[in-house]
């Protein structure tokens, strides 16, 4: 089987997902999908540490383990689906590749909560973690980028200007229809990058 590469853009409860693989040396999207990593999406699983700041922190952190373990099966199950219909076009998800955002440990809990933006952050963290680990779980490697760098890696690894990368994301999209937004967009040059450092 030929291969493909996954790429995700996380937000707070989903994510976008959209398969990659080269055909003559060109991206061509195999699958685009935004599952939910949350059984139920509304905001108190969606923005977990939000919910959590007006609790305890022992119940906090019951709260946030539960969430945590919901994250990684439903992210299990979304990569499972996608290699599912890649396979079916002939291809084998071989790599995946994840967009992060500023990549800042965060601190304890207890400073977590404290603080909004450190709330924030961990949401989209405990999300990307439950991808990193179904990713895990698949025997995926992956390869991340920090959202900012990603169209400069980008450029250097294909010798091509951003603006033509961006066009070229843009216009893989057209054929689907919508949605096809900057999370897939952006989600489709990570798995295009990930996958051409590779091959």
């Amino acid at each position: 089987m030929k291969s493909a590469a996954v790429g995700f853009r996380v937000h707070s409860g989903w994510t976008a997902l959209v398969a990659v693989a080269l055909q003559k040396g060109k991206p061509i999207v195999l699958a685009r999908q935004r599952p939910h990593l949350v059984e139920t999406f509304s905001y108190t699983f969606r923005q977990p540490y939000h919910t959590a700041e007006k609790m305890a922190l022992e119940q906090a952190r019951e709260f946030l383990a539960k969430q945590q373990a919901e994250a990684r099966c439903y992210a299990f199950a979304a990569i499972r689906a996608a290699e599912r219909d890649v396979a079916q076009q002939g291809y084998e998800v071989t790599r995946a590749a994840l967009l992060l955002a500023s990549g800042r440990q965060l601190p304890e809990l207890a400073k977590i909560l404290a603080a909004h933006s450190l709330i924030h952050t961990a949401d989209g963290e405990l999300f990307r973690e439950a991808l990193l680990h179904g990713c895990s779980q698949c025997k995926l490697p992956v390869t991340c980028f920090k959202e900012r760098e990603l169209l400069g890696i980008a450029s250097d690894e294909f010798r091509r200007k951003p603006a033509a990368l961006a066009k070229v994301a843009g216009d893989l999209g057209k054929p689907l229809g919508s949605p096809w937004t900057q999370d897939e967009k952006l989600a489709t040059l990570a798995a295009w990058t990930a996958l051409v450092k590779t091959t």
